[in-house]
């Protein structure tokens, strides 16, 4: 595999990520996503701020653009490309969805937490583990009505259904970790305030 594939994958990973949905959607309904709620442009603060089904739209649209660019390595071929190790680069499209969705070239560099991006990626290469992960997301989000503590449930259910599913240690058990670690990163400012008690329930 040349390092050309790789950079084509990368960048359009990257710059499919980069699409800020929720900026645009927010546009539409006339608010500036970064200067109402959490602050945030994705798909929860969308839906408090514009309504169910902007946020919705927001969220199948992030989710989408996640799986274009994991499943674009793997099925090039329809688009008159081949690459040589198509699995693997579907990772590297999801790793760069995820990192121009946080940092969108687009809005200066801000973005949103990835959680709506993952899920879209994962469903087309780890599908069994995402829907352990999304299992729990309900469990957990019905339970508190915290979106971010849901979100970091999933995160962190992600490596552990992929150790049990997977050869281990494999790919998917790192891709899973270092998506799990991004997501938390991410959400560093939901974690203070759910340990302050501040955090808003959705």
């Amino acid at each position: 595999m040349g390092w050309v594939d790789y950079i084509v994958v990368a960048a359009a990973g990257y710059l499919l990520g980069s699409i800020p949905f929720a900026v645009i959607i927010a546009r539409m309904c006339g608010v500036d996503i970064f200067k109402v709620g959490s602050g945030n442009p994705g798909a929860t603060n969308v839906k408090r701020s514009c309504g169910k089904t902007a946020g919705n739209l927001c969220f199948i649209l992030d989710a989408a653009k996640g799986f274009a660019a994991t499943a674009f390595p793997l099925y090039a071929g329809c688009f008159g490309m081949e690459f040589s190790a198509p699995q693997t680069l579907a990772y590297v499209g999801l790793v760069s969805a995820i990192i121009g969705h946080s940092f969108s070239v687009f809005v200066k560099f801000r973005g949103g937490k990835g959680v709506a991006v993952t899920i879209g990626g994962l469903l087309a290469i780890m599908w069994a583990a995402i829907l352990i992960g999304l299992v729990l997301w309900v469990v957990v989000f019905y339970s508190t009505r915290y979106v971010s503590l849901a979100s970091i449930a999933m995160a962190l259910a992600l490596p552990v259904a992929a150790a049990f599913l997977y050869p281990f240690p494999g790919a998917q058990v790192y891709i899973a970790t270092a998506i799990a670690v991004v997501i938390v990163v991410r959400h560093r400012s939901n974690i203070a305030r759910l340990i302050k008690g501040t955090e808003n329930r959705f």
